[in-house]
């Protein structure tokens, strides 16, 4: 595998003072996710995993998954599932949230983002009762759901402030995304129009637009990528790398997209390497 480490020692900092390395912990008890919402409409829900026999007394990171699917109604948060096993093996809390998509009412550019928002931002209202800690939070989001977690580090006043966001394969680049027919219609879908019709709501949405955003990034990305191919992500990091964001970009030439969200593979190790640790 080769990794490529992006930028400045601003990031090494940021990582380190975060604890951004999972090397070496132990594995824990796992626990039956549970369904929670966090808003009224029938796709605002997530499910939260806490580690067996976790207790208020001892919090634990937590990290939010966000899956991807090209933000359309056919893809659910079961595509997360495996790495929020994982994860809650390892100790982490885990909330895998769903939102609301293409397709569904609400759903799309801005509803979608307004979604993904609340939910992270719900951690405060889940740490009242389960044991997380709000100031280690990192965001995971694959593909379209990449797009979401790196659009969640560049939020104005959150609440819930990522120490970490991570894009796997990110649809990252809205208008190159668009103007390229990634994923045939599916951005413009997303956004309700083409770039050049409504370039407020494209500034608004794209991580490109918003650097260097507030949480440092790591994205990991396949070679072998078809769907979202690494040129577009690799012009996405030299932007955010010329815009002063702090990120690390790695990559395995022989991935796929969906290598990235396997729980086996190196890359999904890049990851755990990466988030805060378990005390």
């Amino acid at each position: 595998m080769r990794r490529v480490q992006v930028l400045t020692a601003a990031l090494a900092g940021a990582l380190a003072l975060a604890g951004c390395s999972a090397a070496g912990q132990e594995q824990g008890e796992e626990s039956e996710p549970v369904r929670l919402e966090y808003g009224a409409a029938p796709e605002q829900f997530g499910d939260l995993s806490v580690p067996e026999g976790a207790d208020q007394t001892e919090v634990r990171p937590a990290v939010v998954l966000i899956h991807g699917g090209f933000w359309r109604d056919a893809y659910e948060l079961d595509l997360m599932e495996p790495l929020a096993t994982d994860l809650t093996g390892r100790g982490y809390v885990v909330w895998n949230i769903e939102y609301r998509k293409v397709g569904e009412p609400g759903g799309g550019y801005p509803g979608t983002m307004a979604d993904v928002a609340a939910a992270i931002d719900h951690l405060a209202v889940l740490a009242e009762d389960h044991p997380i800690d709000l100031d280690r939070v990192a965001v995971v989001g694959h593909s379209a759901g990449g797009h979401l977690s790196l659009w969640a580090g560049t939020r104005e006043d959150p609440v819930v402030e990522p120490v970490l966001v991570v894009g796997q394969a990110p649809v990252a680049d809205l208008a190159v995304a668009a103007s390229s027919d990634l994923g045939g219609t599916a951005v413009t879908d997303f956004m309700g129009a083409a770039p050049n019709q409504d370039p407020q709501a494209y500034g608004a949405a794209s991580p490109a637009e918003r650097l260097p955003g507030r949480a440092p990034q790591l994205i990991v990305q396949g070679g072998a990528d078809t769907i979202v191919p690494q040129p577009y992500v690799a012009g996405y990091v030299d932007l955010a790398r010329e815009g002063g964001a702090e990120i690390e970009y790695v990559v395995d030439e022989s991935a796929d997209h969906f290598a990235v969200i396997s729980p086996q593979h190196e890359l999904w190790e890049a990851v755990l390497d990466r988030l805060p640790p378990i005390r």
